[in-house]
């Protein structure tokens, strides 16, 4: 090397080490360890984690996000990585090590309760470090999750009755307000399963309405295979004694819908078990005449195919929660039945403004009024899209706000 090559390269080796040395140390993205996916047998506890993965995609776009999941098989893993293909699964030992200590923030995601109240506490005292719960319901409860919730950093509850419940009881964590269920945020998609369904089964986009049926107790034991324990048989005999009168009204509704309108009616499941319920309480029940316009699915789907299926339709009704609010926040219109043993999540209903389509089924006043309801909702989609769109603001409006707050924890 020439004498004027070697020292330019040296001056410019200096340069370099300098601006090295002077630059601004970029941080790394702040981690946040998600405890969802609490099971894969309904669609409402499948959405529950894409929903609130699409909010923190949406709203803190920089963080990393793990996943600590109970359940992701089934299919929901697949479903999992193809919309949020950077998503971190934690599976394992090491995993879970590395993500105690490597993550800044533990979100408990949205559910029928604190379902992982165990691991919240864990995540406590292993680490130390804050969490938040994320759209969540209560009915009654023991202290230990009354101090979880204390020791919070906020506890968002997805309806008005368990904020109410909460405060009564004592629970005095810094920030606590409602907080809709994060299933809202669902955004899932398989329009080719939907559109070949749809296609076999004579059903055009706009011009048919979604029917889900329930039984009072969902047979957990039957299915997963399991023997009916004591419990399960009172459960299971109680729940045959209301299935009938629970189901009339639905069965008003498509009817009405048949006989009154041009619109079809697809009878669908949000758990494995209401396939056979469908068919056995709505759809074979039906004068030969209106089941000609009722379309039964008898096989399950999971949450991507059923929210491009409901996108497609005009509404939805039925005893179910989870595909309404999918419903809504992608702008479709659903009308919620519901009943004392289901909780009060059905509520929520009443806090984004859509009282006119919540019904309590213990209340025979409120009962006969559920056919002309659905009517109505199909009659005039431009009167039901208006409902949509305010509820739906207020639902984005909140998820804005509440993860506005955890952008404040993370920094």
């Amino acid at each position: 090397m020439r004498r004027r090559d070697f020292l330019a390269a040296c001056v410019l080796g200096a340069l370099g080490a300098a601006t090295a040395a002077d630059a601004p140390v970029v941080a790394r993205p702040r981690r946040i360890l998600l405890r969802s996916s609490w099971q894969t047998v309904n669609i409402g506890d499948i959405a529950h984690t894409p929903g609130v993965l699409r909010l923190l995609e949406q709203h803190l776009p920089e963080a990393e996000v793990r996943l600590w999941p109970s359940s992701v098989g089934d299919g929901v893993e697949a479903l999992l990585r193809r919309r949020f293909p950077k998503l971190v699964i934690v599976k394992g030992g090491e995993a879970m090590k590395a993500a105690l200590s490597e993550c800044d923030f533990l979100l408990h995601g949205s559910g029928p309760s604190l379902v992982a109240a165990n691991d919240v506490a864990r995540w406590r005292q292993a680490t130390g470090k804050p969490y938040g719960i994320f759209g969540i319901t209560l009915s009654d409860f023991p202290p230990s999750t009354l101090d979880l919730i204390n020791g919070a950093r906020f506890t968002y509850f997805r309806d008005s009755v368990s904020l109410a419940l909460a405060k009564a009881k004592g629970a005095t964590c810094p920030v606590m307000e409602f907080g809709p269920d994060g299933a809202f945020g669902t955004d899932l998609r398989d329009d080719a399963a939907a559109d070949a369904f749809l296609a076999a089964n004579g059903l055009e986009p706009g011009r048919f309405l979604c029917c889900i049926p329930r039984l009072r107790y969902t047979p957990y034991w039957k299915i997963h295979g399991k023997e009916m324990t004591a419990e399960d048989k009172r459960r299971y005999e109680y729940s045959l004694a209301k299935q009938e009168h629970d189901h009339a009204p639905l069965r008003a509704a498509i009817t009405a819908v048949v006989q009154q309108t041009p619109m079809k009616v697809l009878v669908c499941p949000e758990d494995r078990s209401q396939m056979a319920i469908g068919k056995e309480l709505l759809v074979d029940p039906l004068p030969a005449e209106v089941r000609a316009k009722v379309v039964w699915r008898e096989r399950f789907w999971l949450a991507d195919e059923a929210l491009s299926t409901y996108v497609r339709s005009a509404g939805l009704f039925g005893c179910e929660m989870h595909s309404p609010i999918m419903c809504i926040g992608n702008g479709i219109p659903a009308v919620v039945c519901r009943w004392k043993e289901q909780t009060s999540k059905g509520f929520m209903w009443r806090d984004i403004g859509l009282d006119e389509w919540l019904f309590d089924l213990d209340d025979e006043t409120q009962v006969a009024r559920v056919a002309a309801t659905v009517l109505a909702m199909a009659r005039d989609p431009v009167a039901a899209q208006a409902k949509v769109a305010a509820a739906r603001a207020r639902v984005e409006k909140r998820h804005r706000e509440t993860l506005a707050v955890l952008r404040q924890q993370l920094l």
